[in-house]
This record gives structure tokens, C-alpha cells and sequence, in this order.
């Protein structure tokens, strides 16, 4: 059927901007966009008034543009920084090539030894990205799975639980016993 050219003429389009606009507006309000999220990380304070850190309470973690990681001087594999990290933040033979640790008052558990454990991660400008994530998920699983350990120990359940009850005052505990700290330092350019 063919319509006269006149009776084209006669249709009003005005009111097609306003729905185009509405329609808009409605995808705009409806639609969710989920930011960024970055690896959380708090940067140690300093462990004196001089700001001077000793070394041994340091571990230094560099990896070179072919994505090797080099730790405490030594090349190792990335399957082995989980279970080396664990063993540098608890020191648990108080070994001197470890960090030292100093006597702290603790809320809900009185005077404790706390280890002056700080990570040290450098990168290099070519590391791969998959390559920093994945230290950065063996460091948090060190952290993990030594909070973990601890409040086993002290309150006969696992970290995951505590954070799972919203217990509060016990995760408090756990995380000044073994504070995270890891600190990066800005990649060779």
C-alpha cells in the first residue's frame, strides 16, 4: 500500500527525542560498572624515629624483565616464595639472618613477641603482569595461611572463620601479631 506524500508530512517526530532521551537516562541509572579494584596494600611505618630499617628484617624480592625472581640473593622458583615467605615473617628458630623480634602489648593476649618482618618487592618496568600478580597472590597467601596457623593456636579456629563471624577483637589480634607489610619500590625504568 502506498501512502500519499502529504500524509508523511503530517506525522509529528517531535516527541522521538524525548524517548530516545528517557531511553538513555533508564540504561544510564540501570547499568552497573564495576570499578577497578587494585591489590590493597599499606605501606610499613618507620621502625625508628630515624627511619632506618635493619636489614635483616627485610626481604627483598626483585624480578628482572625475564620474570625471574631473585630473593634474598638468591634465584628461586615462584612456587617456593609462598612457603619462604611464611618461614621469613614467623622466624620461628630465631634465626639471626631473619627479622628480629621486640616484645609489644597486645590487647586480649598482654606481652607478645612481634616479628619487624617487612617485604621489600621490586620490579622491573618489563616484568609481566601475570607474572607481579602472581607474587603478589604467593605474598598475601604467606600472610594467609600464617594468620591462619596463628589463630589456630591461640583460639582453636581458623583465620577464615574469624572472618567469616565477624570477630573482630580476634582478627585484630591475629593481624598485630603478624602485621601484613609489604612495600614496593618503584620499578627500573
Amino acid at each position: 500500500m502506498k501512502y500519499p506524500r502529504r500524509a508523511l508530512e503530517n506525522i509529528n517526530a517531535g516527541s522521538m527525542a524525548d524517548i530516545a532521551f528517557l531511553l538513555l537516562v533508564f540504561f544510564l541509572v540501570t547499568t552497573t560498572m564495576n570499578p577497578e579494584i587494585g591489590i590493597p596494600r599499606k605501606l610499613p611505618p618507620p621502625e625508628d624515629s630515624s627511619g632506618e630499617v635493619k636489614r635483616r628484617n627485610v626481604l627483598n624480592i626483585m624480578v628482572n624483565e625475564k620474570n625471574q625472581l631473585l630473593v634474598a640473593n638468591r634465584y628461586i622458583e615462584m612456587r617456593e616464595l609462598t612457603q619462604l615467605t611464611k618461614e621469613f615473617i614467623v622466624n620461628p628458630q630465631n634465626k639471626d639472618e631473619l627479622p628480629e623480634k621486640e616484645i609489644r602489648y597486645i590487647e586480649g593476649l598482654g606481652e607478645v613477641a612481634v616479628s619487624k618482618q617487612i617485604i621489600s618487592l621490586k620490579n622491573d618496568a618489563k616484568t609481566n603482569y601475570g607474572t607481579y600478580v602472581a607474587i603478589q597472590d604467593a605474598l598475601s597467601l604467606a600472610y594467609h595461611e600464617v594468620r591462619n596457623e596463628c589463630s589456630k593456636n591461640l583460639f582453636n579456629t581458623s583465620f577464615d572463620a574469624l572472618i567469616e563471624s565477624k570477630d573482630i577483637e580476634r582478627i585484630k589480634i591475629v593481624k598485630s601479631l603478624y602485621p601484613q607489610q609489604i612495600s614496593e619500590v618503584q620499578p627500573n625504568i
